[in-house]
């Protein structure tokens, strides 16, 4: 057939299975890297203003 595309099969992007609990992201949105990356330096620097 002319002008179809082979189906690819797509690997996820994050995959956890952890006894019975399995969670599939195909794709991780932008907002929530920066919502994560975010959190992650205000925990850094709360931590080492503590000390």
């Amino acid at each position: 057939m002319e002008g179809t595309t082979p189906k690819t099969e797509t690997r996820p992007v994050f995959e956890l299975r952890l006894y019975g609990f399995h969670v599939i992201a195909q794709s991780i949105p932008g907002w929530l890297v920066t919502l994560a990356s975010l959190a992650g330096g205000v925990a850094i620097t709360w931590w080492t203003t503590q000390r």
